[in-house]
């Protein structure tokens, strides 16, 4: 019987790693185990002493309070999951990793020029959902105890934020979500297929060799290099000798 570490352990790896850092950063943050301050974006904090560039990546890890907290990252969990299991456009790792880095800077540029806003994982919410919808034309999904079109739910999350406390700026906020993944659908998939013209974003060559690169785990007897995932095993003999043919037995 699989424990909860191997079912853990079994689930996507990105959508795993992005899901736990949301849940165990807004456990902490909202338990004053630590400090909110770094999961803030202002364009003045990168230029403070320590630069803040780790408010890149922060200020999408803090989800509402309360229940917000295993809702939101229930929503993380599954979308990316849809995404880097079923979606046809994410064919490898580093095509969803520039994916979230392409859409998120989009969502801060958008939100620092229009709503002033610091925290934006509604924001990316609202981006994955509709992405991983777009595959969904023609089925229906449940919100709650409604059954809509799939490519209807990222406009009934932005309604439903109407229904909270300073819901028109969160609908702001997911709004420019929504922007962001309808710009990289139309840089990767519209304009290639209806324009005729090539991906005009595609997956850097440096995320590629990053996530190809051999790591080196440590072991009790020494170190292991562990080779990229699809390389094929090599062994002593020349590639002449291991081919297939009729045997001959000797004698």
């Amino acid at each position: 019987m699989p424990s909860i570490a191997d079912a853990y352990w079994a689930t996507p790896p990105v959508a795993r790693t992005v899901a736990t850092a949301v849940f165990a950063s807004s456990v902490g943050v909202y338990t004053s185990m630590l400090s909110g301050k770094p999961f803030y974006f202002h364009w003045r904090l990168l230029w403070a002493f320590p630069p803040g560039i780790h408010r890149f990546v922060t200020s999408f890890l803090l989800t509402g309070p309360g229940l917000s907290v295993l809702f939101d990252t229930y929503f993380v969990f599954t979308y990316l999951s849809q995404l880097e299991k079923n979606n046809s456009k994410f064919t490898r790792k580093e095509d969803l990793i520039w994916y979230l880095m392409f859409v998120g800077t989009i969502i801060i540029t958008l939100n620092q020029i229009f709503t002033g806003a610091g925290h934006y994982l509604q924001a990316l919410l609202i981006a994955m959902c509709y992405t991983a919808t777009q595959d969904q034309r023609g089925q229906n999904a449940h919100f709650y105890i409604l059954t809509i079109p799939a490519q209807l739910m990222p406009y009934c999350l932005l309604l439903v934020q109407l229904l909270f406390p300073g819901g028109w700026q969160q609908v702001q906020i997911g709004l420019t979500g929504l922007v962001a993944a309808h710009l990289h659908d139309f840089l990767t998939r519209l304009y290639p297929e209806f324009g005729n013209g090539p991906n005009l974003i595609p997956t850097p060559w440096f995320i590629s060799w990053l996530m190809t690169t051999p790591r080196m785990n440590k072991t009790v007897y020494g170190s292991a290099i562990v080779p990229p995932r699809g390389t094929p095993r090599s062994g002593p003999l020349p590639d002449s000798w291991k081919t297939t043919g009729p045997g001959r037995r000797l004698g």
